[in-house]
Formats: structure tokens, C-alpha cells, sequence
């Protein structure tokens, strides 16, 4: 055997060791590193799942109207839940974007495992309600005064003229006659114009 192809030997064995050593190693250390994992991401005590679909808001307080959105929760993420609203329609969790480090859900998005939730009130909201104010002089323009005018008073139709319709039968039998007439002059012409011609 040359010097060459000893080498060449040895350098598999040696590959050969290290590789089965390295994937040992990998071997025994994953499921620790993989407990390790779980457990710091999985909060412990009281928690609260994200159930919905889509990612769902994260607000500063328990409604739309009144508090901004801080944040979002994609689906299956699971925070450390504090409280609920007086509702309980809002669910109080741990969001470290807020400076307070507290923010709040909407209840029918998660579900709330661990133990029960405590009532916790609602912090101070930062856009106060609106307040709808009339100025006086708005107002006045709406307010319209009717005008005083007398009251109608009726006014009789005038009486209805029967119309008077001359009698037609007169007139009728005139027509037929000159017609009947017209036709007896025709028929003696006719035969009179048959006997000339004989």
C-alpha cells in the first residue's frame, strides 16, 4: 500500500468518526433544546389563544371606538391573559409593544384557558367622546317662522249648463230621402239608357 492511498484511508475513517459523532451529538441535544424552545414560548398560568383565521387587532382598551389599535395577533398565537372587561366582551393580555406592556383583545377571537379571569377595569381612554355642540347661530337658520296669511276661503263653481242637443231624427230621415231619391233617379237613367240602346 503506498503513502497515498493510506492517507486517503485514514482521511475517510476520520470523516467517517466525526460525522457520527456530530449527528450524535444532534441526536441528544434536540429534544432538550426543543423543551427548552416550548417552554419559553409557551406562557405559563393563564393564557389566551388567538382562534380567529386572520390576524386579529390589539388595542389600547376595550373598544373600537375609543382606543387605537397597537398591535395585531396572527392565528394560534398565545399570550399571557390579565383580566376581562366588565362585559367580558375584551380580554386583558400581555403586549410588550405598549408602554404599559398590557393591551387588549376581543374576547370572541380567543379562548381563555387556565383558570377564570378576573374583572378589570378600563384605563383611561385617550380620544374623549364627542360632544355634538349647536352653535346658537346654526341653528337659527333652521328655525324658519311661518308666515301669517288668511285662511283660504271657498269659492263656489259656477253652475253647470245642461247642453241641449237639436233632434237628429228629422235630419236623418231628410238624408235618407235625398239618398233613397238619388238612387230611384240612378235606376230609372239606368233604364232608360237599356231601352235606347235596343
Amino acid at each position: 500500500m503506498n503513502v497515498y492511498a493510506m492517507k486517503r484511508h485514514w482521511f475517510k475513517t476520520l470523516m467517517g468518526v466525526l460525522a457520527v459523532a456530530g449527528l450524535s451529538v444532534v441526536v441528544f441535544l434536540s429534544p432538550n433544546q426543543a423543551e427548552a424552545y416550548q417552554a419559553a414560548s409557551t406562557p405559563q398560568g393563564v393564557v389566551a389563544t388567538v382562534i380567529y383565521p386572520d390576524p386579529i387587532n390589539v388595542r389600547g382598551g376595550p373598544s373600537t371606538v375609543h382606543y387605537p389599535i397597537v398591535g395585531q395577533l396572527s392565528p394560534g398565537d398565545v399570550v399571557p391573559a390579565l383580566g376581562v372587561s366588565p362585559g367580558h366582551e375584551w380580554v386583558q393580555v400581555t403586549f410588550s409593544s405598549t408602554a404599559s406592556g398590557k393591551a387588549w383583545v376581543y374576547a370572541v377571537f380567543v379562548t381563555v384557558s387556565g383558570a377564570e379571569l378576573q374583572v378589570v377595569a378600563a384605563p383611561p381612554s385617550p380620544t374623549p367622546p364627542v360632544n355634538v355642540t349647536i352653535y346658537p347661530t346654526f341653528a337659527a337658520t333652521f328655525n324658519i317662522q311661518p308666515t301669517q296669511t288668511r285662511m283660504p276661503t271657498f269659492t263656489p263653481p259656477p253652475p253647470l249648463a245642461v247642453p241641449e242637443f237639436p233632434d237628429e231624427r228629422s235630419s236623418r230621415l231628410g238624408l235618407g230621402g235625398f239618398i233613397l231619391g238619388l238612387g230611384v233617379i240612378g235606376l230609372i237613367g239606368l233604364l232608360l239608357s237599356y231601352i235606347l240602346r235596343k
